[in-house]
């Protein structure tokens, strides 16, 4: 029997079997895809997260970039330098998922690809869980299988609390290409940006909407924007997936096990990061279980806490600048993306330096005057 079972191996995943076998606890990942695998992401990082992890994540990353560069449809650039020290890390997915969950076996946990689970059942002071290839035996369990996972639902967590959005992302192979900034484009879609985050030998452009409501063609929108990088839609595979974006505080344990990652809906309201609060939680999860199974019967509960306290109080103002900044876009462009104060501060934000908290109140200050001023374009 396992002391705690982690089902699948992305960036909570990874990080929960890697906290927990270095902490000498008995884990089992199972995850249903062979690997390494293709997960369509932009693959922005903040380097914040290397406190986490004692291990160099280096090898894992793809590009390091220095600036970002923001649009309106297209036109009016405007630049920011990042921190040198807080370079913000472009990483694919294939790559830097198996990387992590190589570190967790190299701590002793066990991996099971192309394992996918089944079904569960609780067994009065375990869980057995059921795959194709048999069932499994664990004390804890942790939920780790992504927004379209059926650990939620097998767990009992019907109505989870979640921002439904959507993204479509390509991979275009550019293995000469020079661009050393991620670009952000506003204004052409609803409740979103497009994106292209350069990666040593090509780039990721992607479309997403943190709030689903008005019917948007997606693929067409991010055709012609990749256009301007002389990439052609009609030549890669497009893939597009859902969007769980933190909405409130939830519960996010039950008996014995606990969900994390994007089954916990942690992405982030305003810009969609998921990679980050991924591997908080993960994190956070292992050690709840880790703190269970030395015999602290609140563990869990904390858990649920901790997640709010760290990620969805912080959330709480991602949200509401969210809601005022795609209320009217154009405003808060010329409000928010074309000062340099305030751009300065939202690289402070992708580079971990600063939380939402930290700025949000004159942000959103700035933004509702911005909205009553006359002369200012909308």
């Amino acid at each position: 029997m396992y002391d705690c079972i982690v089902v699948g191996s992305g960036p909570a995943g990874g990080a929960a079997a890697y906290h927990l076998a270095k902490r000498g606890r008995r884990v089992l990942v199972l995850e249903k895809e062979a690997l390494p695998r293709y997960k369509p992401c932009g693959g922005g990082v903040s380097p914040q997260v290397q406190s986490w992890f004692d291990f160099d994540f280096s090898p894992a990353i793809s590009l390091k970039v220095t600036q970002m560069v923001c649009t309106w449809q297209g036109e009016e650039a405007q630049l920011l330098e990042f921190p040198p020290e807080q370079p913000m890390w472009m990483v694919r997915r294939d790559v830097f998922d198996y990387f992590l969950i190589q570190q967790a076996q190299r701590q002793g946990a066990e991996l099971r690809p192309q394992t996918p689970v089944t079904g569960l059942t609780w067994g009065g002071d375990r869980w057995q869980v059921h795959t194709p290839s048999g069932d499994f035996t664990a004390q804890y369990l942790i939920g780790c299988d992504g927004a379209k996972g059926s650990m939620a639902k097998w767990l009992g967590f019907k109505d989870r609390q979640q921002r439904v959005g959507a993204a479509i992302e390509i991979e275009a192979a550019m293995p000469d290409h020079s661009l050393t900034a991620a670009h952000f484009d506003f204004g052409r879609l609803h409740n979103g940006y497009i994106w292209n985050f350069p990666k040593r030998d090509g780039y990721s452009i992607g479309v997403g909407t943190v709030a689903l409501g008005r019917k948007q063609n997606l693929r067409a929108i991010g055709a012609e924007y990749a256009k301007t990088f002389g990439v052609d839609f009609n030549q890669v595979k497009v893939y597009g997936h859902p969007l769980y974006c933190w909405q409130q505080h939830q519960r996010l344990h039950t008996q014995n096990a606990l969900l994390a990652g994007e089954a916990a809906c942690v992405v982030d309201p305003f810009t969609a990061e998921g990679i980050r609060p991924s591997l908080l939680t993960g994190m956070l999860a292992a050690q709840a279980i880790d703190r269970a199974l030395s015999g602290d019967p609140e563990a869990l509960t904390n858990y649920s806490q901790q997640v709010q306290q760290e990620w969805g109080a912080d959330m709480i103002w991602a949200k509401r600048l969210s809601t005022l900044f795609y209320r009217m876009p154009r405003t808060a462009y010329e409000l928010a993306v074309k000062r340099l104060s305030a751009r300065q501060r939202m690289g402070q934000i992708f580079c971990g330096q600063l939380r939402y908290r930290d700025v949000a109140a004159n942000g959103l200050k700035l933004l509702a005057s911005g909205f009553r001023l006359p002369g200012v374009r909308r």
